[in-house]
C-alpha cells in the first residue's frame, strides 16, 4: 500500500476541506451563545395545554417589555428552553412569578445568566486555551522526537503535528459555522471543549505514527530510503489506527442517534472530528514529513 507515493491527493482533499472551511468561516462567522455573548438561558416545563413557544414569546415581549428572545421546544423532557438578555436574580424571581400567574404552575428545570464581562473573558480563555494548546503539542513532539533528527530535523514532526491538528480543528468549525447559518446552532464552550478532545485524540493517533517512524529510522536507516520508511510505519499502524478511530465512532453515532438533546452538537462535533483527526494522522502529517526532507534535500 503505497500511501505516502499517492500524498498528492490525500494533501489535495485535505487543502479543498480546510479553504471550504475559511471560507464559509469568513461568510456566515459563527452564532456565539450566551456563554460568549452574556445572556440567560431559561428551562421551564408545564402542564398548561395552552401554552407554546408562541404563547412564551408573545409573554415575554408584550407583558414583561423583551425585545429579544429566542423560545423553542425540548422534545424529549417536553419543556420550553428561552434565551433572554442577561437578568439579575431580583428580575428572576419577578418574572418567574409572572409565568406561574399567567400560566399556573410552572417548574423551573434551569436557570443560568451569564453577564456579558464574563461572556467575553471565556472567549478570550477559550482561544487562548487552543493556541496555548497547539503550542505546547508541537514544543513536545519537537523535544520527544529529538533523537530521530535525521535526515529531518526533530522541529520538523513538531511543525507537521501543528498543521495537522490545525487541519482538525478549522474543518469541525466550518460545520459550526455552516449549522449556524441554516439551522441557527450556537457556538458555546462546549463546542471548545470538543475541539481541545479532538486536538488530544488526534495528536494520540499522531505519536504513535511518528514513533514507528522513529523506529524504522534506527532499525532500517541506510536500506530503504526515508518515504519508504515513513510509508512502512503507516502501513504498520493503520489497522491500529483505524480499529481505535472506528470503536470511538461507533459510540458517539449511538450517542448522536440516542443520546440526550443537549449534547447532539458536542458529540457531533466530536464525531466529525474524530474522522478528519485519524485521516490527517495517517494522510497529513507522515506525507508532511517526506515533503519536509524533499524540501531540505534539494535545498
Amino acid at each position: 500500500m503505497n500511501i505516502i507515493g499517492h500524498k498528492g491527493i490525500f494533501l489535495t482533499i485535505s487543502s479543498v476541506l480546510v479553504v471550504a472551511s475559511f471560507v464559509v468561516i469568513a461568510i456566515f462567522g459563527f452564532r456565539p451563545g450566551i456563554d460568549f455573548t452574556g445572556g440567560t438561558l431559561w428551562q421551564i416545563k408545564t402542564d398548561n395545554q395552552s401554552v407554546n413557544e408562541t404563547t412564551l414569546k408573545n409573554f415575554f415581549v408584550s407583558e414583561l417589555n423583551f425585545k429579544d428572545i429566542v423560545v423553542y421546544k425540548e422534545l424529549v423532557s417536553q419543556s420550553y428552553i428561552m434565551k433572554l438578555p442577561a437578568i439579575n436574580e431580583a428580575d428572576h424571581q419577578k418574572y418567574l412569578s409572572a409565568l406561574n400567574n399567567k400560566f399556573g404552575n410552572v417548574d423551573e428545570q434551569k436557570f443560568q445568566s451569564i453577564g456579558p464581562t464574563v461572556g467575553e473573558g471565556l472567549k478570550t480563555d477559550a482561544i487562548r486555551a487552543i493556541i496555548f494548546v497547539l503550542i505546547g503539542i508541537s514544543l513536545y513532539i519537537a523535544f520527544a522526537f529529538r533523537k530521530a533528527s535525521y535526515p529531518v530535523q526533530s522541529w520538523k514532526y513538531g511543525i507537521a503535528t501543528l498543521i495537522a491538528l490545525m487541519h482538525d480543528v478549522v474543518i469541525p468549525s466550518g460545520v459550526i459555522a455552516v449549522l449556524g447559518h441554516f439551522a441557527g446552532v450556537e457556538m458555546d464552550t462546549n463546542f471548545v471543549v470538543a475541539l481541545l478532545v479532538i486536538m488530544g485524540f488526534s495528536v494520540h493517533d499522531t505519536i504513535v505514527v511518528f514513533d514507528r517512524v522513529r523506529e524504522n529510522l534506527l532499525t532500517r536507516k541506510g536500506s530503504k530510503s526515508f518515504s519508504e520508511i515513513v510509508n512502512d510505519s503507516v502501513v504498520q499502524t493503520l489497522a491500529r489506527s483505524i480499529n481505535t478511530s472506528l470503536t470511538l465512532v461507533l459510540v458517539l453515532t449511538a450517542m448522536l442517534i440516542f443520546g440526550a438533546p443537549t449534547l447532539k452538537l458536542f458529540v457531533l462535533i466530536m464525531l466529525v472530528g474524530v474522522i478528519f483527526g485519524t485521516y490527517s494522522s495517517i494522510f497529513i502529517a507522515s506525507p508532511l514529513l517526506t515533503i519536509w526532507y524533499k524540501f531540505g534535500k534539494n535545498k
